[in-house]
């Protein structure tokens, strides 16, 4: 049974993530050749103060960028 684990940036609709979740599954029956129902897949959205680029949160990047 196959897990994808996908980490996002929060702040996507749930229109947005199904659709993302029913494109991966749709790749992962593809490419291993397996049921659909057998698929399994977890999204964790991470707050943009919890994911970090060359040590500097999103957040705080977006910040700075904000100001220009």
């Amino acid at each position: 049974m196959p897990l994808a684990q996908i980490s996002i940036l929060e702040g996507r609709s749930e229109a947005m993530i199904s659709r993302m979740a029913e494109d991966v599954t749709q790749a992962i029956s593809v490419a291993l050749a397996t049921p659909r129902d057998k698929i399994r897949i977890v999204v964790t959205e991470i707050p943009t103060e919890r994911w970090f680029i060359a040590g500097e949160s999103v957040g705080a990047r977006a910040r700075a960028a904000d100001k220009g």
